[in-house]
């Protein structure tokens, strides 16, 4: 285990200590002195604070759901469904209820409580579940756990009767405090089983996890002693679960954030890893052959010539990759990376190309990069595979519009036929990941235009 890595969870696990001893000691102090429990009618505020934690979970299984979509782990799965189902019974039994002034009656009451106690044995379960699953499986489960909270809500809707009443102003009874103590062992389960996660992966989402869970732990346990479970009436338990979805919400937003960075990661890879192969790695191979054959007794002058200029072209085609890295990262203005870039292009004097920008137009820093790139597998084209002596570039508007337009004088081909080349693909990629439009005309003998519209 690395130094920083062990540093990470021991600052978390003291974290942790000292979370349960403050909390400990507060719901202690609680306990003992009866005075101390107060309990508040406050109908607006309790709306509010149902409404937050709504919305909050309703966003936590978004974000959730947003990063199983990215790496298919049923860890964030079953945190999806658990939170849209938090989210939906707060909704249902406690905020929609009461929108008209009407309290919240004995099965809506009930079925709060289950929805919640459904959703922490679904979030408690997240983290004991290894493996990933298909795109569909988030779907299928997301609409199963809404059947099942509809056929509970059914079931304690016919029995109502023989429920026992959830009153605030009156002595909880035993089958509430029985289910709100199975609420904060579920939220035990969730604390130990996400801070062992943290231990074992040193996943940022883990430890907020942990912490968050420790919250609705001690909040489940004032809600045993106090248990104010209507919408128009608020507890320390309403406080500790407001700031309990805040810090889950904290965390799986930085989750999502660096599931997307390491999605532009994976992708940036892939990219640079195929212009290599393509560009550099054809070079380099060239090189050793005719290396190879100097080597073997090739006739020197046409073999140190033709071995020069494969040296030449895999420089170039290295200064490109760099180039196109550093304008990924951002270190290199737009217009001066694609001038610098045009520049190499045509070093060698085989393609001259007409660069006009419009400085009227405004590119997103996503737009920029893809753009570039754009551009660059546009030209690429171009230079292997037209046989143009000319190439005009411009990026403009019309009609408030703002486009891309690659054309060149090269042979051109069949515009009804499908272009199937890879750069031609990887065009369309790129230009759909930035939500713009692609079009491309050409005919025998009269060149090749390629336009992306850009965005509204």
């Amino acid at each position: 285990m690395r130094q920083d890595s062990r540093d990470d969870f021991q600052a978390w696990l003291w974290g942790e200590i000292l979370l349960f001893g403050l909390l400990g000691s507060s719901l202690a102090l609680f306990v003992t002195n009866h005075q101390l429990q107060t309990k508040f009618s406050l109908p607006q505020l309790g709306l509010v604070l149902q409404t937050v934690m709504a919305f909050a979970g309703g966003i936590i299984a978004l974000l959730a759901g947003i990063r199983f979509a990215v790496e298919g782990r049923r860890l964030d799965l079953f945190l999806c469904t658990g939170f849209l189902v938090a989210s939906v019974s707060i909704v249902a039994f406690a905020i929609a209820p009461v929108l008209d002034g009407q309290p919240v009656h004995r099965a809506e009451a009930w079925a709060g409580v289950a929805g919640r106690l459904f959703a922490w044995t679904l979030i408690a379960a997240a983290p004991f579940v290894p493996g990933r699953s298909g795109p569909r499986a988030l779907a299928n489960t997301a609409v199963a756990a809404c059947v099942v909270l509809v056929l509970g809500w059914l079931a304690l809707r016919s029995s109502s009767g023989v429920l026992p009443a959830i009153d605030p102003r009156s002595e909880a009874p035993g089958l509430l405090t029985g289910t709100l103590a199975a609420q904060a062992l579920l939220n035990l389960l969730a604390v130990v089983g996400f801070g062992k996660r943290f231990y074992e992966r040193r996943e940022d989402l883990d430890r907020w996890l942990a912490l968050g869970s420790t919250l609705m732990l001690f909040a489940s346990l004032h809600y045993v002693f106090t248990p104010v479970l209507a919408a128009g009436s608020v507890s320390r338990g309403d406080a500790l679960r407001l700031l309990a979805y805040g810090l889950l919400l904290a965390g799986a937003w930085r989750a999502i954030s660096y599931a997307e960075f390491g999605r532009a990661v994976a992708e940036e890879r892939a990219r640079v890893a195929r212009e290599i192969h393509d560009g550099l790695a054809q070079y380099l191979f060239a090189v050793s052959t005719h290396a190879s054959m100097l080597q073997n007794g090739a006739p020197q002058a046409e073999t140190i010539a033709k071995l020069r200029e494969a040296a030449n072209a895999a420089q170039q085609e290295a200064r490109f990759a760099i180039l196109a890295l550093s304008t990924a990262a951002g270190t290199a203005p737009f217009d001066a990376a694609l001038r610098r870039y045009i520049e190499f292009l045509t070093a060698d004097g085989q393609l001259e190309v007409d660069l006009e920008i419009d400085l009227d137009v405004r590119l997103a820093p996503d737009e920029q990069i893809e753009v570039f790139r754009i551009v660059q597998e546009g030209l690429a084209n171009v230079r292997k595979h037209a046989n143009a002596t000319r190439a005009e570039v411009v990026i403009g508007m019309r009609n408030y519009e703002r486009f891309v337009l690659i054309r060149d004088n090269g042979e051109g081909f069949d515009g009804e036929s499908p272009a199937a080349g890879q750069g031609l693909k990887n065009i369309r990629a790129r230009t759909k990941t930035i939500e713009g439009g692609f079009t491309l005309t050409s005919k025998p003998g009269l060149g090749t235009a390629l336009e992306v519209v850009l965005r509204t």
